[in-house]
């Protein structure tokens, strides 16, 4: 087939195809018999068809000159392997991405003539890290379900789970009682605990590419000891509670007790009463009265008709207080007027002086 009318030449090369893994290198050959011909005019393009209608540049040699940095997803991964010059074109691919895949077309023009090349990449890309993780109580009699899923990968990725022994890191099978989902390979269901499922689990995720695994520790636990720690929570909590409600009590009955201290004298101020009066007498003045009550005896029969009424309203009106007494001395027969008294030395004495009313005048009061 002759593309143009100077095409005298037209070679394809059957198509082949190349599976690699992400991260690997690789070289797509592409060989011509065209440098021969015309040095100048020596024409070399690699082209990457993404889908029928978008392709796009990925290498070229055009004027004696090389271009490899027409794809910014691949650029500084892409080169020519040897002397492309001299027959050989084939592209090396470094450090290979997902999106290296695909269809290549290696393109030789010189002086008319043209020569092809079709090539398949695929790009396998071995399972990331799986992450596992468990679902379900840890408890005897219950169920366990070991989960395992990787992020990443070329499908299909294949899971498969087994036991580690923890001395000598032995591979072994599962426990009798487990079951594998077969929708969901990445999940094992262990029945009816008991400490016999105790140990470390491995999941291994594989594909065409390669494998990774992640590891994760069951630890079945007795429903017992389990009651024990949910006791062990609430008698703390309880104590806390406790403590906390003494505390609140104390202080409360602190602030209760400073405060009837700092009322008390307030109400004292309120509502005591005022201090009762006594009457105070003098010694010398009690013995000298008794002295002279046995003379006086008849003065007073006749005095107290008149006084009676005034002495029983004066004792009502101060009925805190010692009705009165009076002293009269009779010299030769004759009643004289009593002696006055000092009131100075009275009141240095002690004595309360009592107002009398002027009907009885006659007397004093000490």
């Amino acid at each position: 087939i002759c593309l143009s009318a100077s095409c005298s030449v037209w070679l394809a090369e059957a198509q082949t195809e190349f599976k690699r893994v992400a991260e690997e290198n690789v070289t797509l050959p592409c060989h011509h018999r065209l440098g021969l011909l015309e040095q100048g005019s020596l024409d070399i393009e690699w082209l990457l068809h993404i889908s029928e209608t978008v392709q796009k540049a990925v290498i070229t040699y055009s004027g004696g000159r090389v271009y490899d940095d027409l794809n910014e997803e691949q650029k500084g991964r892409v080169s020519f392997t040897s002397n492309f010059l001299a027959g050989d074109a084939s592209l090396q691919i470094i450090s290979l991405q997902s999106s290296d895949a695909g269809k290549y077309i290696c393109k030789v023009k010189n002086a008319g003539q043209y020569e092809w090349a079709r090539i398949t990449l695929k790009v396998v890309e071995k399972p990331s890290k799986p992450k596992c993780w468990l679902e379900g109580e840890l408890l005897e009699g219950k169920e366990l379900s070991l989960q395992c899923r990787s992020a990443s990968g070329t499908a299909p990725i294949s899971y498969r789970w087994q036991r580690i022994n923890e001395e000598d890191e032995r591979a072994e099978h599962l426990p009798p009682t487990s079951r594998v989902n077969i929708s969901n390979p990445g999940q094992v269901l262990l029945k009816n605990l008991t400490q016999m499922n105790t140990g470390l689990y491995q999941c291994i995720a594989t594909n065409e590419a390669g494998q990774e695994s992640c590891v994760v520790q069951v630890t079945v636990q007795h429903a017992q000891n389990i009651g024990m720690i949910a006791g062990a929570v609430c008698g703390v909590v309880v104590g806390l509670s406790l403590l906390f409600l003494v505390v609140r009590l104390t202080i409360r009955r602190k602030e209760k007790k400073r405060y009837e201290e700092e009322e008390a004298p307030n109400e004292i101020r309120e509502d005591a009463e005022a201090p009762k009066a006594h009457l105070v007498k003098p010694s010398s003045s009690s013995s000298g009265s008794r002295s002279s009550r046995s003379g006086s005896s008849s003065t007073r029969s006749t005095a107290n008709s008149a006084s009676r009424s005034q002495r029983t309203l004066s004792t009502e009106a101060t009925p805190h207080l010692t009705p009165p007494q009076y002293s009269q001395r009779e010299m030769e027969g004759k009643e004289i007027e009593p002696k006055k008294v000092d009131y100075t030395n009275l009141m240095k004495m002690g004595a309360t002086l009592v107002m009398v009313p002027a009907q009885s005048r006659a007397f004093q009061t000490v």
